[in-house]
């Protein structure tokens, strides 16, 4: 049975800090970095040395009770995080989701050709793949495949809803974790051209911007800025030292970005929208294919925006991620785990080989590099092909009917039974006291592959495809590494760090992809090939749809009697990474990555909301933090424990 051997503090503080090798590393600014191209020297602010693993001359009194980070914000959903402080790190942790569905309920008893619609509205932010999933599990269903050019126009379209997601979510959501606007009032606009030219990446009118932050300041009125926790303390933050490391004059370059990135992630949801007629919600993937009809005008539509978004990847977003990493290195020293990946793989090839996609399907592990290790994980130690049968769920410390089954295949003999009435929760002054044991937790099902628990998501879909060879992640992977002074240590990547940079790497993937695969639709339809769809002869069997979401590994299945869904299940890629424990006591990738996460400033435990940003959780959240020995609490709105 696998069970978790967390490593004692000495052993976590030995090996885990992050030091630049400094001789061969390429400039922290290379735009070229994530290809491999060779650097050039630039003059960048010095960043702060990383921290080590030595104890401090001065020992610091750290926090200790219980943290609750209820809501945690910019994020899609309800999650909340409970997390027990001993001494100034994390020492236990629950991943709580507080909102229950069931879109598997709603879609039963309705036709195939309503279930990619229908799913697609359990979530705005990556509908199509919702939409891909479905659609692939009502074809494996009817037993058919779709014509070439279908696939063509499905992955252009996934791959700018992946854009969309990317780029909204590290700027927009993720970087005000390290980034603070209000930082950037200081900056010395001359400096901040001369540092925009030096780390490579792209220019904008600072002094406008500059002058438009401080109207904010000067009146109260923060706007977007507003809520952070820009004045966050910093471990072992003698003398008062902040947690947010950026320089004036890099914080003002990033806050530019930041307002282009809200044009740039709209630019990637209009090619949605001229290929699926609206976006969110697309109306044109079909089982069967898709009903987009390519036109010139269309395709010349396409084919400018993917041009400008690859642009803007490879000239702002990625220079931006090798300028603010160097400030954070000591973020790659938390929020690892198991090192246990999994994708099914997205962007399909002619051959549709879910092994051989663009961003090929694998399951693989670096268990073996973890402080947690886990009896099986050795077999994935080289990339296997993903097996649907040993998918399973289990519910022993979910809102769901228990029954005696622990680990349940979701096709086969998956229930969702939910649990309404008050006995199953514990409320925060029961788990306190100690009156009721926390055993149900949250409405996330324990998702496992093989008994283990998996990360999903960006970071493991680039882990698969580094292990398969794709030769532009390889050199993405590697340059990053080399320019950020680490080269080679791709063990590093299990990280809260790591995580955020992979995102990234993928952006510049899938945007020149994008292109490429507009001139292949522009390609197919001068060579006369028109097909777009294929109609289905038989409606009753069943199938399932393995394909990714911005947010990682998604599965869809069903079962069809005269074309009426029998049963549905959906797996979502959150539903692997903020999993509960399972019936062996072992936390999921989320929960695993929290625990010995250092915490400073009880109320305002910025690590560990950098952590769990860098999964971009797709859940509903919630925070409140308590100190008993202050008394000290801040509380908002809990699910399902009600308004407090």
């Amino acid at each position: 049975m696998a069970k978790e051997n967390p490593a004692t503090p000495e052993d976590t503080q030995s090996d885990s800090a992050v030091k630049p090798d400094g001789e061969g590393a390429a400039a922290v600014g290379d735009s070229d970095a994530a290809s491999g191209a060779a650097a050039t020297s630039a003059e960048l602010p010095e960043a702060p040395e990383p921290v080590s693993g030595e104890a401090p001359a001065v020992v610091l009194k750290r926090p200790s009770g219980v943290s609750i980070i209820d809501p945690v914000n910019r994020i899609e959903g309800h999650l909340r995080i409970d997390m027990e402080v001993e001494n100034g790190k994390v020492a236990n942790v629950w991943a709580s989701g507080g909102l229950f569905r069931g879109m598997e309920l709603v879609l039963e008893k309705r036709k195939s050709t309503d279930a990619p619609y229908i799913s697609q509205r359990i979530c705005g932010v990556c509908p199509v793949s919702h939409a891909h999933a479905s659609s692939m599990a009502a074809e494996k269903s009817y037993g058919i495949e779709i014509p070439s050019t279908a696939r063509i126009i499905r992955n252009i379209v996934e791959g700018a809803q992946f854009l969309h997601s990317h780029i909204l979510w590290f700027y927009n959501l993720a970087a005000l974790d390290y980034v603070n606007p209000l930082n950037a009032l200081t900056a010395d606009i001359a400096d901040t051209v001369a540092l925009a030219n030096a780390a490579g990446t792209t220019q904008a009118d600072f002094a406008n911007l500059k002058n438009r932050l401080q109207a904010f300041a000067d009146n109260g009125q923060l706007s977007l800025f507003s809520g952070h926790w820009f004045n966050t303390a910093d471990v072992g933050a003698e003398g008062g030292k902040n947690a947010y490391q950026l320089p004036a004059e890099l914080d003002l370059i990033a806050t530019a970005h930041y307002l282009e990135a809200l044009e740039m992630q709209a630019l990637s949801s209009e090619i949605s929208g001229i290929i699926g007629g609206k976006m969110p919600h697309i109306m044109t993937s079909i089982p069967g294919g898709t009903t987009f009809v390519p036109t010139e005008e269309k395709l010349d539509d396409l084919l400018f925006r993917a041009q400008k978004l690859a642009a803007w990847v490879t000239n702002t977003m990625i220079p931006d991620t090798l300028a603010i990493a160097p400030f954070y290195m000591d973020v790659f020293g938390y929020g690892d785990n198991a090192a246990n990946y999994i994708a099914w793989g997205v962007f399909d090839e002619p051959g549709f080989d879910p092994d051989k996609r663009y961003l090929p399907g694998g399951v693989w592990s670096m268990n073996e590099t973890s402080r947690y290790k886990l009896d099986g994980s050795s077999k994935y130690k080289t990339v296997q092909s993903a097996n649907e049968a040993l998918i399973t769920e289990t519910t022993v410390h979910s809102f769901y009917e228990a029954d005696d089954i622990t680990h349940r295949n979701p096709s086969r003999d998956g229930i969702t039974r939910p649990l309404y009435y008050n006995e199953a929760m514990v409320t925060d002054e029961e788990r306190r006291s100690g009156k009721k044991p926390f055993d149900r937790y949250t409405w996330d099902k324990a998702a496992r592959y093989d008994k283990l628990p998996f990360e999903a998501g960006g970071l493991s879909r680039l882990l698969v495809a580094y292990n398969r060879g794709i030769p532009e992640i390889v050199k993405g992977i590697d340059g990053v590494l080399t320019a950020l002074g680490v080269p080679g240590r791709v063990e590093l990547l299990n990280s809260t760090m790591g995580r955020t940079g992979a995102r990234n790497i993928e952006t510049q993937y899938v945007a020149n992809k994008m292109v490429e695969w507009v001139g292949e639709l522009i390609e197919a339809i001068k060579g006369g090939d028109t097909t777009t769809f294929k109609e289905a002869e038989n409606r009753t069997g069943e199938g399932f749809g393995m394909w990714e979401a911005p947010r990682g590994a998604l599965y869809h299945y069903m079962s069809l009697k005269d074309d009426i869904i029998d049963r549905y299940q959906i797996i979502i890629p959150s539903t692997w990474n903020i999993s509960p424990r399972d019936d062996s006591d072992v936390h999921g990738p989320m929960e695993q990555s929290l625990l010995d996460v250092p915490v400073e400033d009880m109320e305002q435990p910025i690590h560990a909301l950098r952590t769990v940003h860098s999964f971009d959780p797709c859940v509903a959240c919630a925070v409140h933090i308590t100190e008993p020995a202050t008394g000290k609490k801040f509380s908002t709105v809990t699910n399902p424990w009600g308004v407090k």
